[in-house]
């Protein structure tokens, strides 16, 4: 049964998968794995047997009440077995013939609060009497980088459930509101629509890219971002026409296809649907044709944090997109930075060419406005222009005179 075996490890393989092969080798010993311990069964999440997959495998179980495991854990086995055939208790036991096993040498793997995890194990279908404390010393010492691997494994596994149960919390409950910051045409001065900025009631409280980057990271983003997305747009239809409302999404919820019922019943004309800046895009084409039935129902596409990154770019330049928004980097001392008033420029001068209008965000100073202006820009926002607020708010500033909005 344990002929011609291969002792050459796998060097794509994990930190514990090697320290398995090492230690195997070191005693001369046929298996090696490392094993969970789950509803009274013991897992081999991890193995080292060369040739012998057939008889056992990560994935593979036995119930603890077959294994030695838990009688090493109670202390009526011994963690070292030179030869099981000396040892009653193990004689005993219907695997040791089975396998059979000849010698047997195995660690409680345990968490940092002292919980078994599972065992580090190594055995033999030969007893081997050179087997001894010192051979079971190197054990532990890789039994303990196992246990130290598998503590962040589960304290990640931890992490990630909690963060999931929250994300869901916050799906589920809705727990989250908008603020509603003004957009204003240069020409003639008025506010023209409003961009829906997302902000999280959960406590503790954290910043939506924290929320979204928790959503992603757990499988949930495009669904927060749907939810979010959904309701940030009804806001429209409590507004006064034409008055538009912008609203944020990411390449990957447009691309997972769900837009058009988030939109459903709403007029899309009056939305403006902006494209972040800072997720890269792998698939060009695969994103003009998810936005293209939205784009032909009458839903403007615009290109968020322009001149921000390289990617805003890219995003200009393969999207077409109908508004280009300056990142409020770029707006910041436009009048007394040549560079910037240069970039700004020259996006100005695209947008001309290519029919798209821009919106400067940002602007909070008379200067930046006044240079803006002379530059071309279409539309502004800003604290100087206006700060967000609640609906009712935005809804009061629609239709105001200009000296009496900010």
């Amino acid at each position: 049964m344990f002929d011609g075996l291969m002792t050459q490890p796998n060097t794509g393989a994990s930190t514990i998968q090697r320290g398995l092969a090492s230690v195997r080798r070191h005693l001369g010993m046929e298996v090696a794995y490392v094993s969970k311990f789950v509803d009274g069964m013991s897992l081999y999440r991890e193995v080292d047997a060369p040739g012998l997959e057939a008889l056992i495998k990560p994935g593979d179980t036995r119930s603890l009440e077959e294994v030695y495991c838990r009688h090493i854990l109670a202390g009526t086995l011994p963690e070292l077995i030179p030869d099981t055939s000396r040892e009653s208790l193990a004689a005993s036991l219907p695997i040791t013939a089975a396998l059979p096993i000849g010698s047997h040498m195995s660690v409680p793997i345990r968490l940092p609060d002292g919980t078994p995890y599972g065992m580090f194990c190594c055995l033999s279908p030969r007893a081997n009497p050179t087997l001894n404390a010192r051979d079971l010393a190197v054990m532990r010492v890789f039994a303990e980088l196992a246990a130290h691997e598998i503590a962040r494994e589960v304290a990640e596994e931890e992490t990630r459930a909690t963060r999931l149960a929250e994300v869901r919390e916050v799906i589920r409950d809705g727990m989250f509101a908008f603020r509603f910051q003004p957009i204003l045409a240069i020409q003639p001065f008025q506010v023209v629509g409003f961009e829906a900025l997302t902000r999280f009631t959960a406590e503790p409280y954290r910043s939506p890219d924290i929320w979204f980057d928790a959503a992603h990271a757990v499988g949930l983003g495009v669904e927060l971002e749907s939810a979010v997305l959904r309701q940030a747009a009804r806001a429209v239809i409590r507004l006064p026409y034409p008055t538009f409302v912008s609203v944020n999404a990411s390449p990957r919820v447009i691309l997972a296809g769900k837009l058009a019922s988030v939109f459903a019943g709403l007029p899309l004309d009056r939305l403006v649907l902006e494209v972040t800046e800072h997720e890269k895009v792998e698939d060009y084409a695969a994103l003009r044709v998810a936005l293209a039935p939205l784009r032909k129902e009458g839903i403007r596409l615009a290109i968020d944090d322009a001149g921000a990154g390289y990617s805003s770019l890219r995003h200009i330049l393969q999207l077409r997109p109908d508004i280009i928004k300056l990142d409020m980097g770029l707006t910041r001392d436009v009048d007394r930075d040549p560079a910037k008033r240069a970039l700004a420029a020259a996006l100005c001068h695209f947008a001309r060419e290519t029919g798209c209008q821009i919106v400067a965000e940002g602007i909070e100073t008379e200067a930046e406005f006044s240079t803006l202006e002379a530059l071309g820009v279409a539309k502004g926002q800003g604290y100087l222009l206006g700060k967000p607020g609640d609906l009712a708010t935005a809804n009061g500033l629609v239709g105001l005179p200009a000296e009496l909005r900010g």
